[in-house]
């Protein structure tokens, strides 16, 4: 029974020894345990804007459009990202003007912030022309994009538009950001 018993806490110690070993070399870089926070890095939510950036300095009206848009957001109950991309898009397709018929200039019977059209269904030329509903048409429509939060903002913005110019958007990312990390809280 001694030797059995002096075999086992042999095998034990060799086990400690090799282990020690081992992990010797990593444990002697390892910064002791001090009970201090460690940093981490951690990556951005919102991706880099893509490519050129576009700006435009806005007016009263432009303004007033962009905390519709935002209060639009916030009461569909989603985060800043969408908003993002909301007057990322309203940017590209008005320029941020509640925009009536344009006569021959008109895209088709496009309206609104965000150049929708009663023809597709977006709803009535009424509708479509009050910044509210005009952006929570837009936003129901961004929710039924799937991944649409990890998305380039272009990409989720196109999904829902079915723009002749798909990679437009991407060019108001910045000015979009800007806008909503200036006004979401105020």
């Amino acid at each position: 029974m001694n030797t059995i018993f002096r075999k086992s806490m042999l095998s034990v110690a060799g086990l400690a020894f090799a282990g020690g070993v081992f992990a010797g070399p990593i444990a002697a870089h390892a910064n002791p345990v001090d009970g201090k926070p460690v940093a981490v890095a951690v990556q951005s939510a919102a991706p880099k804007p893509q490519g050129d950036q576009s700006h435009i300095t806005l007016n009263d009206e432009q303004t007033a459009n962009v905390k519709a848009i935002i209060a639009a957001t916030k009461k569909a109950g989603l985060p800043e990202r969408a908003a993002v991309i909301s007057i990322a898009t309203s940017l590209q397709e008005s320029k941020l003007e509640n925009l009536g018929h344009l006569g021959d200039a008109n895209d088709h019977d496009s309206l609104g912030l965000f150049q929708q059209r009663p023809t597709s269904g977006w709803g009535t030329p009424e509708q479509i022309t009050d910044p509210a509903y005009s952006t929570t048409a837009f936003l129901k429509g961004l929710r039924q994009v799937d991944g649409w939060q990890d998305m380039a903002l272009t990409d989720a913005a196109q999904t829902v538009q079915v723009s002749a110019y798909p990679d437009a958007y991407a060019q108001w990312e910045q000015q979009a950001t800007d806008l909503v990390a200036q006004h979401w809280n105020s």
